[in-house]
C-alpha cells in the first residue's frame, strides 16, 4: 500500500496539526506559553508546516513537496533540540552551576551534531540529496538526544526532585517516546526489515501518541516540585562544581599563617594585660616577729 492511498497515514497526518492547536490553545490559556516558549513556539511550527507542506501535496507538486517537507523538518530538528535545552533548564532551576554547566554542553552538543550532519551529507554517496543525508543525520542526533533527556530524568528525577507529574517531564516523555520509536523504526528500516509504508505507519502512531501525552500533561494541574531525596547529595554536586569555577588560589596559605600568627599574638598579649590587674594575695602564715629583739627594745 503505497502512500497516497493510506488512509489512516493519510487521517493520522491531517489529525496531527488538530491535536496540537489543542495543546498550543491550553498551554496559552494556562500561561503555560510563558514557561516554555521554545515549547509552544515549535507546536506553532508544526502547524505552520503542514499547513505548507500539505497543499503542495495535495495538488501532486512533488518537487515542491520535497524541498519545502526538508527545509521544515531541518526547522524542527532545531527546535527540537531547543526544547530539549528548554526542559533541561527547567529541572535544573534551583542548581544555577549544574544549569550553567549544562548550558554549555548543550551549545557545544548543537555545534557538533551540526558539523556531523554536514560531514555525514558530503561523505555519503549521492544517491540521494545532500540535505537529505544531512537533515537526516541531524534528526537522528537529535532523537538520541531527546530520548537520553527522558531516560535522564527517569533515572535522576528523585536526586533532583523533579515530580513525574510535572509538565516539563510530560513534554520529555512524549519526545523520548516518539524519538525511540523513531531510531528504532530506522535501524529496522535501513536493514530491510520493514517496509516503507509501514515505516510511515508506525511512526505517524507514535507522534500521535506523543502529542496525546502532552495533551494529557497540558491538562493536568499544576505540580510544584517535590522535596528531593537526596538533597544533599545534590548540593555537594552543586557545591563542586562551584569550587571546581572558583578554585582556592595558591598562596591562599599565607594569608592563613598570617591569621593565625596575628590570633596567637592577640591572645598572649591579652592575658598579659589580665595578669597586670589581678591584686598581690596576703601571704596564708605572715612572719611572726622576733621576740628576742622585741624584749631588747621594751627593756629601761
Amino acid at each position: 500500500m503505497t502512500w497516497n492511498n493510506h488512509t489512516v497515514v493519510f487521517c493520522l497526518w491531517c489529525s496531527q496539526p488538530v491535536l496540537q492547536s489543542v495543546v498550543a490553545a491550553i498551554l496559552w490559556r494556562r500561561k503555560l506559553h510563558k514557561q516554555f516558549p521554545v515549547f509552544f513556539m515549535f507546536l506553532l511550527a508544526q502547524i505552520a508546516n503542514f499547513v505548507i507542506i500539505f497543499p503542495a501535496w495535495r495538488a501532486g507538486n512533488y518537487g515542491l513537496y520535497f524541498g519545502l517537507f526538508w527545509f521544515c523538518e531541518a526547522i524542527n530538528a532545531f527546535l527540537g533540540f531547543k526544547v530539549i535545552h528548554e526542559i533541561f533548564l527547567d529541572v535544573f532551576r534551583p542548581y544555577h552551576t549544574l544549569k550553567d554547566l549544562g548550558t554549555l554542553l548543550f551549545k557545544w552538543a548543537g555545534v557538533v551534531m551540526l558539523l556531523v550532519s554536514v560531514v555525514v551529507a558530503f561523505s555519503n554517496s549521492f544517491d540521494q540529496s545532500p540535505l537529505v543525508h544531512a537533515v537526516t543525520t541531524l534528526q537522528r542526533s537529535v532523537r538520541i538526544v531527546q530520548l537520553g533527556l527522558i531516560l535522564f530524568l527517569l533515572l535522576f528525577s528523585r536526586f533532583l526532585g523533579v515530580s513525574r507529574k510535572q509538565v516539563s517531564f510530560g513534554i520529555s516523555l512524549g519526545f523520548g517516546l516518539f524519538a525511540g520509536v523513531d531510531l528504532m523504526m530506522y535501524v529496522l528500516n535501513s536493514g530491510g526489515f520493514v517496509r516503507q509504508a509501514l515505516f510511515n505507519l508506525i511512526n505517524m502512531s507514535a507522534y500521535n501518541l506523543a502529542i496525546f501525552v502532552w495533551l494529557a500533561y497540558s491538562l493536568s494541574r499544576k505540580v510544584v516540585r517535590v522535596a528531593a531525596v537526596n538533597h544533599l547529595q545534590t548540593q555537594r554536586w552543586e557545591q563542586g562544581l562551584s569550587d571546581l569555577q572558583h578554585p582556592v588560589a595558591s598562596d591562599s596559605l599565607i594569608p592563613m599563617f598570617e591569621n593565625m600568627v596575628e590570633r596567637a599574638f592577640s591572645r598572649s598579649s591579652h592575658l598579659e594585660g589580665a595578669d597586670d590587674h589581678i591584686p598581690p594575695s596576703r601571704p596564708a602564715n605572715p612572719p611572726k616577729a622576733n621576740s628576742a629583739a622585741a624584749g631588747s627594745k621594751t627593756r629601761p
